[in-house]
């Protein structure tokens, strides 16, 4: 199928067509790179109509029950809902361990839904390489809310807020542990907390668990012009809580339209990302160059060795390598 047919299905809504777009695009064959690039042309004038939504939380918080509730809550609110899942990879297959499709069976029932799992790979910042692609091709597809789901919460799982307009962190009740636990960093990036499993015996855990939530968040330094981060409660387990949740949302994107905010955000995102492309392709043609393999191998012994310091053995890598281009 050319990259024009596959462009068209995708744009029509073909659930099967993005599924394959994105594998397209995820691949690291060179063949496959240049025709997921002129896929992603096709389909640019498509993309920017969704709210992207960047979903962490700590494991076992109960992130994919959330995202499968508050999915079909959007769905029966009139909305096609994506779920882009990043899920930790196998080192021996590259493949994904848990598959979230496998825990959001009825979500991914509906056919205004499409979920796909990916694996994290080698990428920090708990989302895979080719998310912001694939981000995309959902948005083409007709997608009107797309959500991120990272692996979970650490020092590198920021990359999230960096590629969605909103960043949402998933809390369990009990938040003693969770507040020690949760980096301040991720902390300073969430633009909502949302304290899950507010149910049954939970339930004034996590009415306190929001308490401490909220009283944290007034120390820290606000992030927006006009938006303030809140703590709301659900059950995903129950299905409650998911309007407050949207509300929030809407109200974000209100506030962000209003200062500029909104669309200036995503117009950095977009050089971000192209920066980011950049830096990655430089560093697979730096450590593919034949030429430089043995300085490269000599230039480790020496690091490793003490004989050599990383930068000056890095500068000495650099100039080589970019002599070797300009002859």
């Amino acid at each position: 199928m050319s990259e024009q047919d596959l462009a068209e299905k995708i744009k029509s809504g073909d659930r099967r067509a993005l599924a394959r777009g994105i594998t397209l695009v995820e691949s690291r064959r060179e063949d496959h790179r240049l025709s997921a690039e002129k896929l992603l042309d096709l389909v640019m004038p498509r993309t920017g109509k969704s709210i992207r939504l960047g979903i962490s939380g700590p494991p076992g918080v109960g992130k994919s029950t959330f995202i499968e509730s508050f999915g079909q809550y959007l769905i029966d609110a009139g909305h096609k809902v994506a779920v882009l899942a990043i899920d930790p990879s196998s080192k021996i297959s590259g493949g994904s361990i848990l598959g979230d499709k496998t825990r959001m069976t009825e979500l991914s029932r509906r056919k205004e839904a499409f979920i796909r799992p990916s694996p994290a790979g080698e990428t920090l910042g708990g989302v895979a390489r080719r998310t912001r692609e694939a981000l995309l091709l959902c948005e083409a597809a007709g997608f009107d809310v797309v959500i991120v789901e990272t692996v979970g919460v650490g020092q590198s799982e920021t990359a999230v807020a960096e590629m969605t307009d909103m960043f949402l962190l998933l809390l369990s009740p009990g938040g003693g542990d969770d507040l020690q636990g949760v980096k301040r960093g991720v902390m300073e990036l969430a633009d909502l907390l949302i304290v899950n499993k507010a149910d049954g015996d939970l339930a004034a855990a996590a009415e306190r668990t929001a308490s401490d939530y909220a009283h944290a968040l007034r120390l820290m330094h606000a992030l927006h012009e006009d938006w303030q981060p809140s703590v709301v409660k659900c059950s995903a387990l129950k299905g409650e809580g998911m309007a407050a949740v949207w509300d929030k949302v809407q109200a974000f994107r209100k506030a962000t339209n209003k200062t500029g905010e909104f669309e200036s955000r995503r117009r950095d995102q977009a050089k971000n990302g192209l920066w980011q492309e950049v830096s990655d392709g430089l560093l697979e043609r730096l450590k593919s160059d034949p030429d430089l393999a043995d300085r490269l191998a000599k230039l480790e012994t020496k690091v490793a060795q003490r004989k050599a310091s990383p930068a000056a053995a890095a500068r000495s890598l650099l100039s080589s390598f970019f002599k070797g281009l300009g002859d």
